[in-house]
């Protein structure tokens, strides 16, 4: 009988106890659906941080997402321009899927809809920082439509939000996603602010179509302040998150949205305007000094992050989704291994063409690991705009694909001086071919066009047949049309002037 009792109360026991525990939320369950920090660099192209050997340039926490995360090495921008590649980026389309999304300064179109306002919709708390968020333009209709704006509340800095986020949170497990996005390092730059750093303009990576002069080099060096200012930022916000004890189950993500505001990078589709720097950091899901080679596009961000907040992706998103490379022990392939290339493109950065003319400079791209391919719809044009003048010497659009600056300033007026100035000045501003063709693996900085060379005769035919199959899947109407005049349509919304 007393044996019976005591198994009877150890029964009772073992009972109270699981229900006890029942009540504790399941750690894996809360942990399923991490918060996300995506930090967001306005014209900040690669490979401009430490963690990819810049010696002089110092990115402690970009480094630290690199080194206790995943470093990417192959990372794209959809288009080497603001808006177009920002409306990619939260919609998870092309470009060219995007009507007026296309274009700067333009407007995104109301059938899109944002991946953030679907995380909001499935319980994250959302919110962005004060500074450019989305792009020049206007999104007045888009906002009437929707409700806000593609980025959702604005909370100016980190702290704030993340006390809203704990004052509102209407359950423990409830997560963020904040938006932290910023100018830098956007011009204008100070001329000389690098001297308020360690930052030597000897130094400095000049990429190889610069002239090697003490001009370039030290606005490339205040190029790179503006960089350490972004780094300090995003450390800010990596503080704000660790002392609340959210770091671990957090996503971090640091990137640009495309090359920096130089001659032959911004609103190019070579490496040096579309290539980003890319770090991403989860805790204990991510192994610590992961590189990954495979291709990402900052386009496939809308569906990675809805894959791994456990909403449906929609079927209209035709980027994709690289969640498996996150979660992965160890580098390896996966599916997104299997992509083979990524296409870029770019319409209608500015009206550059003429005072009297809305018209860009339409042109698309495959980048493969071993060749570039570009296709220039309208070579006949000027690819980052008009050289000359206009009469009144007031309103013109000189050269206004191309942010101005001291770079640019001394390439044009050195533009004849010797065999070097010429040679930078071509291939910054002159007109290019319909077709070209780079060998990256020999030419890495993409400054030799062997489009005609005989050598390479079946491997252009090859990017050429892969260009417009790829367009094809992805709906682009100049992959029927390679005169489509649609984007030129679209309103453009910025101011027209000199650009010196």
């Amino acid at each position: 009988m007393k044996s019976c009792l005591l198994l009877l109360v150890g029964i009772c026991l073992l009972l109270l106890s699981a229900g006890a525990l029942a009540e504790v939320p399941d750690q894996a369950t809360t942990a399923s659906r991490p918060n996300i920090l995506f930090c967001m660099a306005d014209d900040w192209g690669w490979p401009h941080a430490g963690a990819y050997g810049d010696k002089t340039i110092s990115t402690p926490n970009f480094d630290r997402l690199a080194h206790e995360g995943i470093l990417f090495q192959q990372a794209y921008a959809p288009s080497p321009s603001c808006t177009p590649c920002r409306n990619s980026l939260i919609t998870g389309k092309h470009i060219w899927e995007l009507g007026s999304g296309a274009n700067l300064w333009s407007t995104l179109p109301v059938e899109h809809e944002s991946f953030i306002h679907m995380l909001r919709d499935s319980g994250y708390f959302t919110g962005r920082s004060s500074h450019k968020q989305w792009g020049p333009g206007n999104i007045q209709s888009w906002e009437e439509h929707h409700g806000d704006h593609p980025a959702t509340q604005q909370v100016k800095k980190i702290g704030p939000f993340l006390d809203q986020y704990e004052a509102k949170r209407t359950a423990d497990d409830q997560p963020f996603f904040y938006w932290l996005a910023h100018h830098d390092p956007h011009r204008g730059y100070r001329k000389g602010q690098h001297k308020n750093s360690n930052i030597d303009p000897d130094k400095v990576q000049m990429f190889e179509h610069f002239p090697n002069v003490a001009e370039v080099r030290e606005d490339v060096a205040d190029y790179y302040f503006a960089i350490q200012r972004w780094d300090k930022l995003v450390g800010t916000a990596i503080a704000e998150i660790e002392k609340r004890g959210l770091l671990e189950n957090t996503i971090i993500i640091m990137t640009g949205d495309h090359g920096m505001p130089f001659p032959r990078a911004k609103a190019n589709l070579y490496d040096s305007g579309t290539r980003v720097p890319l770090a991403i950091r989860w805790g204990a899901k991510i192994k610590p000094g992961k590189e990954i080679d495979a291709f990402v596009s900052l386009g496939d961000f809308a569906p990675t992050l809805l894959e791994i907040a456990g909403v449906n992706v929609p079927d209209n998103m035709t980027m994709k989704s690289f969640a498996s490379l996150l979660t992965k022990n160890q580098a390896g392939p996966s599916h997104l291994e299997s992509r083979q290339d990524i296409i870029l493109g770019r319409e209608r950065h500015t009206p550059s063409q003429s005072l009297e003319s809305m018209v860009g400079y339409p042109s698309r791209g495959l980048r493969t690991k071993e060749l570039l391919y570009i296709r220039n719809y309208e070579p006949d044009r000027w690819p980052i705009g008009m050289f000359e003048p206009s009469a009144d010497g007031k309103s013109n659009i000189w050269l206004s694909d191309c942010d101005g600056g001291p770079t640019k300033t001394y390439i044009i007026d050195n533009h004849d001086r010797d065999e070097e100035h010429r040679r930078a000045f071509k291939l910054c501003f002159d007109k290019r071919p319909a077709e070209e063709l780079y060998d990256v693996v020999k030419d890495p900085e993409q400054l030799h066009n062997v489009a005609k060379d005989p050598a390479y005769a079946d491997a252009i035919k090859q990017m050429r047949k892969r260009l417009q199959e790829r367009l094809i899947e992805t709906n682009d109407p100049r992959a029927a049309n390679p005169n489509y005049t649609g984007f030129d349509d679209h309103p453009y919304l910025g101011g027209r002037g000199p650009r010196r």
